[in-house]
């Protein structure tokens, strides 16, 4: 997903990127990170790692004129993050992500900072936190499981569905993608998955499935041809 400028301010702001920085874009995709962590806040090496072709070609000519970036296009596996001292890293593929995770155990130097969106990476326990924007220094420290890393990340816990709401709301605000013409829709629809998943991890606040999620799921089936009910599994 593009992410625009201002948001990538606010994520570099968090993590206190500064010009003694080596900044890595892990699967850049067609962001500007790469470019503004080398023009704006002059960093000493900007890198982005893309092994998409396509992805790679376009940025990779905005790069090419840049003295301080620079664009691998090979697979994050095969770059050393040793020199690494802030990463952005929101890869959501459990198998890559369990690859990558044990990368940065073994490669990553102490005080590297790990950004990422949504959530942090893995059962990591952030360091510091802007929802739906986290920070997490290396050596990552882990939660024992799911509920756990919950309570510290929300301060709670579980979530009602209000509370979905409000961070489906804050989610998008923050990353400041969607027309204001669309926003009550992808809040819905966001709402429901976050609500969703807390309820199929055990996290949702309620014993039951709550009036206001029945009948949105009914909205979005009957008016929209989404249906959502495959995605609980319990």
């Amino acid at each position: 997903m593009f992410m625009p400028d201002s948001a990538i301010r606010k994520i570099f702001a968090l993590a206190q990127l500064k010009s003694s920085d080596i900044f890595y874009d892990l699967g850049c995709g067609n962001s500007n990170a790469i470019m503004l962590a080398a023009n704006e806040f002059g960093v000493k090496k900007s890198i982005g790692i893309e092994r998409r072709k396509k992805v790679n070609t376009k940025i990779g000519q905005k790069i090419n004129k840049i003295k301080n970036a620079s664009l691998f296009k090979t697979d994050v596996n095969k770059v050393s993050l040793s020199n690494a001292d802030v990463i952005l890293f929101w890869y959501r593929n459990e198998r890559f992500l369990r690859t990558v995770l044990k990368k940065f155990e073994l490669e990553l130097k102490k005080g590297t900072r790990v950004i990422s969106i949504w959530s942090p990476p893995g059962l990591a326990l952030p360091d510091k936190i802007d929802f739906p924007f986290f920070v997490s220094y290396a050596p990552l420290k882990y939660a024992e499981n799911i509920q756990a890393q919950f309570k510290v990340v929300y301060g709670q816990d579980c979530i009602d569905f209000t509370g979905s709401w409000l961070l489906s709301e804050k989610y998008i605000d923050a990353i400041e993608v969607v027309p204001n013409q669309y926003k009550r829709f992808v809040t819905i629809l966001s709402c429901m998955i976050i609500w969703i998943n807390a309820w199929n991890m055990g996290l949702a606040c309620e014993e039951e499935i709550p009036p206001p999620v029945k009948s949105y799921l009914g909205i979005l089936r009957t008016f929209f041809s989404i249906d959502l009910l495959d995605m609980f599994s319990k």
